[in-house]
């Protein structure tokens, strides 16, 4: 069983802390994704599992073995860096090899190991006439050295897969692709899979679950769309999604049955189905947040939706082929739009916007957590009791 479990996990470099009391459980074949801005703690938090970088304190666990004073050699698992960390002066097979050699693993298993995961890589098709095992890493592409390091850690047969932004070194095109061969290998394998990468579009498409990181603080831990749709905190809302969630800072009030939200650009009133995670909030100052996609062209919003209208003023317009992505300003304020590619804006023109109140997040302005989210830890509350 390849779970992973890190305890009251923390790390410090001198009087820097890097991770703050990481409390983490990982499932047999999961993939898990750390996402965060540059030195949050996600690569630090990989290292140590690896044995790379010691805990300073707590405890970190693969299976039912605590692995803190584990060697990297016998802790069963395999890693891919970044810089892929291939040898230039061995062979493409010579580099896939060399791990297994070292175990002294008798040299027709290596041959049929190596050969095995070169043909599921794509690195020998003999329909292709490609056989990529004698090259050296300079004779490669970058895709290709990205393979042959994941075929590297593939050889191993390891409990557990660490994959430290694997991806980086590659142009857009052939990162959507490897994208995809990494998640199809994850489900042929059926072993854990760990990655650490800053890339959102990659947590998204790729983890069962993703693990937030901001300075060291586990901020959620959860399945994509529900950290995309329930975000706990200003910090994950407005980190997962491109472009960012807007953001406005405002007042809740109440007008009978109905909640008011007032911004400095407008105010728009909470339809009584909505309002239940927001009324113990009413005379708080509090965080509107609106997604881009959640703001649309009047002419081509989706049914369904409960629409409030703004007429604002158009900054800025992007063609994204797929979707127009619009800049608008009301007053004072500022905020982002993707609209329906059939939009017609016009940088200087006027236009309504429908905003989705159905989608809104309400945030606290003082503690930063999402409304909703704290309603919900509530209601739970009050049925464990009962």
């Amino acid at each position: 069983m390849a779970s992973v479990t890190y305890k009251n996990v923390h790390k410090s470099f001198g009087n820097t802390v890097v991770i703050k009391d990481m409390n983490l459980e990982i499932v047999d074949k999961e993939f898990l994704v750390f996402v965060g801005p540059s030195g949050c703690g996600k690569s630090t938090s990989l290292r140590m599992l690896a044995g790379l970088e010691e805990v300073t304190s707590g405890e970190i666990w693969i299976g039912d073995r605590m692995v803190n004073n584990v060697a990297p050699k016998d802790r069963d698992v395999a890693m891919v860096f970044q810089s892929y960390a291939l040898y230039p002066h061995m062979t493409v097979y010579d580099n896939m090899a060399f791990g297994l050699r070292l175990r002294k693993t008798p040299k027709q298993e290596i041959d049929r190991r190596v050969n095995e995961a070169a043909r599921s890589l794509g690195l020998i098709d003999e329909a292709k006439g490609i056989n990529l095992l004698d090259r050296r890493p300079r004779q490669l592409s970058g895709g290709q050295r990205q393979r042959v390091a994941v075929g590297r850690a593939i050889v191993r047969e390891p409990e557990v897969f660490l994959l430290d932004e694997p991806l980086s070194n590659l142009d857009a095109k052939l990162r959507v692709q490897s994208r995809a061969e990494i998640s199809k290998l994850h489900q042929r394998l059926g072993t854990t899979f760990i990655y650490v990468t800053h890339d959102q579009v990659e947590a998204m498409t790729m983890g069962t679950r993703i693990c937030v990181l901001n300075e060291g603080d586990l901020q959620q831990v959860d399945s994509p769309s529900n950290l995309y749709n329930n975000p706990t905190n200003i910090f994950v809302a407005g980190f997962i999604g491109s472009p960012s969630m807007n953001f406005f800072d405002g007042t809740l009030s109440s007008d009978g049955e109905e909640l008011v939200v007032d911004v400095n650009a407008f105010s728009i009133k909470i339809p009584p189905k909505l309002a239940a995670p927001y009324r113990a909030h009413v005379g708080k100052d509090i965080i509107l947040g609106v997604r881009p996609e959640d703001i649309h062209d009047a002419k081509y919003q989706p049914a369904g939706i409960t629409p409030y209208m703004i007429d604002a003023e158009v900054d800025v317009v992007e063609q994204m082929g797929n979707e127009i992505v619009v800049y608008l300003t009301r007053g004072n304020t500022s905020f982002i739009s993707r609209m329906d590619p059939r939009t017609d804006a016009h940088v200087g023109g006027e236009m309504n916007a429908a905003l989705a109140l159905d989608n809104i997040h309400l945030f606290d302005a003082e503690t930063k957590l999402s409304l909703a989210y704290e309603y919900k830890n509530e209601e739970m509350s009050k049925q464990a009791v009962v």
